[in-house]
Formats: structure tokens, sequence, C-alpha cells
């Protein structure tokens, strides 16, 4: 048998088999069309849309800061001479923080309370001749000169009385900038000199810091596009402001967790930063301390969130997030008609609130919105609404 008969026969043998078939396929269809049920019902949770004052907080990344943060600095030249506080411990105003070499100082005052003595026995003496010659010069007893002379004396006498006591306050002073305290009560930095450094003036006397950590300061800046859009909303009656901008501060940190004590903006910087395009704002707020260690929970540099309440916006429509789709056209939600079928129904969002999306357009108020199993959704099809967690998925 030849190569092309043997093809022949197969095709033959193919075409037989699906004439036979088609009828028996057909019939199938057609009974299980007569036999079979309808597509089950979709399955949703809902929401009804309804329109109430809602607050809104907006978020902005913050740092710590010190609300006063003092530089240590030496005021007088000399050797460092010990260093009297442990670096990074939490210090009192008024603890002392190093201490200089002090015996030049001491012998500084010693010399100048000498002068000072010296120039107080001239005094005395001064005094002393101008008693003598003024009743002299009464009597014409002796000339005027010399009364001029013995009141010209005592005068100067005087004054170098006063240049002398000048001279051992001015030693005292400097003694006492040997004894270097803190101004304030706050966190200490390390030592940036050490035992036997010479300290001078300028740059070279900064010897450590202190960062006062009651009450701590929160940074934040807001950009200008965010200070307009707000500005424009508050005008058209979309957002609305507390009254004099009074606006707490709430403080997040790095691990979620919530600071207990809100704070109040305190300052707001006049310009526009031109490297930044944004506006400085702080708040104030008392911090709080760790009872395990006994320290401040918030320390200066910490990167946190702070988040500004007091503002509201009126008859706000909110939707769970997972209840607006996207589709080609931008965000949509299924509704509910009263017929009890899906309909698409165009959306526009604003910020989040939450777990809820705000909605800017689309939803007067009143609408059955679908949350859950709208991916089953068509317009016009039918659906039962089941309580939450009750929603069947394809695989059930």
């Amino acid at each position: 048998m030849s190569t092309l008969r043997v093809f022949r026969l197969i095709f033959l043998f193919f075409i037989a088999a699906i004439f036979a078939c088609s009828p028996r396929c057909a019939l199938a269809e057609k009974k299980q069309e007569a036999t079979g049920q309808a597509p089950p019902v979709p399955e949703v949770t809902v929401i009804t849309a309804v329109p109430r004052d809602t607050p809104v907080t907006i978020e902005f990344v913050g740092k710590t800061v010190s609300s006063r943060r003092v530089e240590i600095r030496s005021r007088v030249e000399g050797f460092l001479e010990k260093r009297l506080y442990t670096e990074g411990s939490m210090v009192k105003e008024g603890d002392v923080l190093f201490q200089m070499d002090q015996k030049p100082f001491q012998a500084d005052l010693r010399a100048a309370k000498a002068e000072l003595a010296q120039q107080q026995a001239r005094l005395e003496n001064a005094e002393a001749n101008l008693k003598r010659v003024k009743p002299l010069a009464e009597k014409n007893a002796v000339s005027q000169k010399d009364l001029d002379d013995a009141i010209g004396t005592y005068r100067s006498s005087a004054a170098a009385v006063e240049a002398a006591k000048a001279k051992v306050v001015q030693a005292e002073l400097s003694l006492s900038y040997t004894t270097i305290t803190s101004p304030v009560t706050g966190l200490s930095s390390f030592a940036v000199k050490q035992e036997g450094a010479y300290i001078g003036f300028g740059s070279d006397s900064l010897l450590t810091y202190v960062a006062q950590l009651n009450p701590m300061w929160v940074e934040f800046s807001v950009s200008e596009n965010q200070i307009l859009k707000s500005r424009r909303q508050s005008e058209l009656g979309i957002i609305k402001h507390p009254e004099q901008g009074d606006m707490e501060v709430e403080v997040v940190l790095a691990d979620g967790s919530i600071f207990p004590n809100r704070g109040r903006i305190t300052f707001a910087d006049a310009a526009l930063s031109e490297e930044t395009g944004t506006f400085l704002l702080r708040a104030e707020l008392e911090n709080v301390t760790d009872t395990d260690n006994e320290l401040e929970i918030l320390r200066p540099g910490q990167f946190v969130r702070a988040r500004l309440h007091g503002m509201v916006r009126p008859n706000a429509i909110l939707v769970p997030q997972r209840a607006v789709q996207q589709g080609a056209k931008g965000s949509f939600v299924w509704v509910i008609d009263e017929e009890g079928k899906a309909e698409f129904q165009p959306v526009t969002v604003g910020q989040w609130h939450g777990d809820d999306w705000f909605i800017d357009a689309g939803l007067e108020g009143g609408e059955t919105v679908v949350v859950d199993g709208a991916l089953k959704l068509r317009p016009g099809t039918p659906v039962k609404i089941v309580e939450p967690g009750e929603v069947k998925t394809e695989n059930n």
C-alpha cells in the first residue's frame, strides 16, 4: 500500500469521527441547557454613604529639636585641669562640668588686690594733704597753685583707686570663669577637649554641648502647594480650620507608637525657603520621662511623623479604600440600585482618612456602595447583600 493511500484513509476516518460526534455533542449541549442551573448570584457587602462632619488629619515628616541647645565654652584662656561630668549624662543647672587651672588667675587676683591697696594708700595721703593745704589757702598762707596741685593729686588718686577696683573685679571674674558650669538642665554631649589641653578663644574654646529636653520642639516643613491648596479649600468651605489656627500636633515615633503628649504650633517661619520651597513650622510639647531609665523619651535629632489635628471637613463622604476600583478612565465604585442590581459609578477621590477615602465627587450621599465582592460584578448584575465576612470566593 502506498504512502499516499495511507494518508487518504486516515483523513477519511477523521472526517467520519467528526460527523459521528457532532449530533451527540449537540444533543449533550441541549440537554445541559435544559437541565443546567443559572450562574450563582454574586454576594457582596455594602455600606451606605452618609455625609458627616469628619476630622481631617494631615501628616508630615518632622525632626525633634532641643528647645535650648547651649554651647559650653571657656571664657578665659588656660589649661583644662578636670572634666567633672559623665559624657552623655543628664546634668542640672549649676552643675560643674569642667575645671581649669586656677593658679595663674589666683595670682592675677592677688596682684590686683595689691595694686588696689597701693592706690588706696596714695588716696589717703592725697586726702590728708588736701585737708592741710585747704585751710592754709583760705588764709593765703600757701599759693593757689599749691591748692590746685593738692586737689589734682587727690582726684587722680581717687580715679586710680576706682581703676584698681575694676581690675580686682575683672580678676575675680576671670577666676570664677575657670569653674565652668551648665546654664541649663539637659542632656550633655561628649567632651571636645580633654584634661591637659590648652583652651584658647574663638572656635578653640568649645568644650561640649548641653541640650534641654523639656520642653521639646518638633520641626517640620510644609510645601507652598500644600499651603495654597489648604487656603483654597478653606475659602470654598471644603475644609474648616479651627479658630485662630489653634491646631494640635500629634507625634508618631519611628516604631509607630503615639507619643502621649500633644503640642501646639508656636512658630511659623515668615519666609519661604529658597532651597526647599517650603515653610518651616515648629511645635512645642512637654516631654515624658521613661520610668525604666528615668530619661526623657524624645531626644534631639529623632525623625518622627507630625500629625496636625483640628481641621474638619463638613458633610464629607467616606468609603473604605478597598471599595474604590481603578479603571481605564480613573477611579470608580459599584453602587446597588433600587432593583438590587450593580451599577458603575465614577468617583473622584481625595486624601486618605485611616482606612477610608474621602470622595470629592461622584457620590451625593445615601448610595449603597459595594465594599467586598466587587470583582465579580458587571453593570446590571443582580447581587445578594450579605454581612461582612460572609462573601464567598470563587474557590468556595
